[in-house]
């Protein structure tokens, strides 16, 4: 009988086989803690995500179009872009009635708004043409083509038609075509006019101009941070008080200081003219350009370079360099061959770090940067708050955001993600 027992499967106190009640109580502890991170993760869902989502969703959301002229959309699916005619009555017609329910709802100004964004002076046309058409009657005044010719020269253009019919579509790529330089037109994607071709060179200029300052902070903050971690614990602390001593200062102030400090009669300059070496005729030009965007920038960002390196840099035994000297390594090869490559997933740290954050900044370069020095984000920023072009913003955005990805996958390929740390 006890034999039986002992090759029957083990019961729990509560009669249940061991494994089930294992099983069981592992179920309870992953509740448990799913339940107290849940307050987390819902605020991260609806503070984060949601937002960003949304934000992506309308570079290619484009509904208003539909909304505000339903049946002027219909009636133009009839008609010919290409044959540099005018609509029939029936589009006019048609129009005058989207238009009446419109204005009554006050959207025709938003719909304005928004093929501005595609054709200067559509948003006044819209305004001016609203509140005369409200006095028309969609019965007893019809046919209403010349009469919206009269109230606006724009009704009687083909191009005007041919804008509204080629937007006319729920989910479009002209916010991304525009990101990019390009148009939606009739005649399919085409280039911008030259003059208003800016954004892929501001896409070019910030991805150069953050792999410089990330750079310049690799340079000036390795030494640093190799201080920090060799020097005796005392010095170490005042020389870190100064580090994080920036962070302690609003970003606004800093930048307002360069500003003053980089000028033509600031106080490099006057330095250097005390020195004797710039001329007092010839003073450096070193504001509202890439270099003030790139000094000042590399002074904001420089503590975020520092200390991954310094974490990391922390955790190399110093009997390493020693024992190599040992060996006979001069202090250049022990340094080369032994702490640097120790040091380089610090070093990766800081470089993503830094690099991410550069490319997002858009205050630093606004102030210092003039017209030659201002970044992407910059722009996005401008048609956000500016403009309220908010598909555009969200179009750049999301460039901007594959451009950061495929950066990281080549830095996985090439470096491998898995040696970058923060220490440890």
């Amino acid at each position: 009988m006890s034999d039986t027992a002992q090759d029957g499967p083990m019961l729990a106190a509560d009669g249940t086989t061991l494994k089930q009640s294992l099983a069981r109580s592992l179920r309870r502890e992953k509740m448990r803690a799913l339940l107290l991170i849940a307050p987390l993760l819902i605020f991260i869902f609806l503070s984060f995500v949601v937002p960003i989502v949304s934000m992506l969703f309308r570079s290619i959301e484009n509904s208003i179009l539909q909304d505000t002229l339903p049946e002027t959309v219909v009636a133009l699916e009839n008609w010919d872009d290409q044959s540099g005619e005018l609509p029939d009555e029936e589009v006019y017609a048609a129009f005058v009635r989207d238009m009446l329910v419109a204005v009554d709802a006050k959207t025709h100004t938003r719909l304005g708004t928004r093929l501005n964004y595609e054709e200067t002076g559509m948003s006044s046309m819209f305004r001016r043409s609203g509140r005369q058409i409200s006095r028309l009657d969609p019965v007893e005044d019809a046919p209403f083509k010349d009469k919206l010719i009269d109230i606006h020269d724009g009704w009687g253009d083909v191009n005007t038609w041919a804008v509204i019919k080629t937007h006319a579509v729920p989910y479009t790529n002209g916010y991304f075509l525009n990101a990019v330089d390009m148009q939606r037109t009739p005649e399919g994607a085409q280039a911008q006019p030259e003059s208003k071709q800016i954004l892929v060179k501001l896409f070019g200029r910030t991805l150069y101009m953050s792999l410089v300052i990330t750079g310049f902070c690799i340079l000036l903050g390795y030494p640093i941070a190799f201080l920090l971690a060799n020097l005796p614990m005392r010095s170490a602390n005042l020389l870190m008080i100064l580090v994080l001593l920036p962070f302690w200062t609003s970003l606004l102030v800093r930048t307002s200081a360069w500003k003053v400090m980089l000028q033509q009669q600031g106080v490099i300059n006057d330095t250097l003219v005390w020195l004797g070496l710039v001329d007092d005729a010839a003073r450096l030009i070193i504001i509202n350009n890439q270099i003030g965007t790139i000094v000042a920038m590399t002074h904001i960002l420089l503590p975020f370079m520092i200390l991954p390196m310094y974490s990391v840099m922390q955790t190399i035994p110093p009997t390493y360099v020693r024992a190599a000297k040992s060996l006979g390594a001069t202090n250049w090869t022990a340094f080369w061959r032994v702490y640097f490559p120790q040091s380089i997933p610090g070093i990766g740290a800081g470089s993503i770090l830094v690099f991410i954050l550069a490319i997002g900044y858009y205050i630093t370069p606004e102030i210092v940067g003039g017209t030659q020095g201002v970044f992407i984000s910059n722009r996005i920023a401008y048609h956000i708050s500016s403009s309220l072009n908010w598909g555009l913003a969200a179009a750049l955005g999301t460039i901007l955001l594959g451009a950061v990805l495929i950066l990281y996958w080549a830095y996985d390929r090439i470096v491998g993600i898995d040696n970058v740390k923060l220490g440890g």
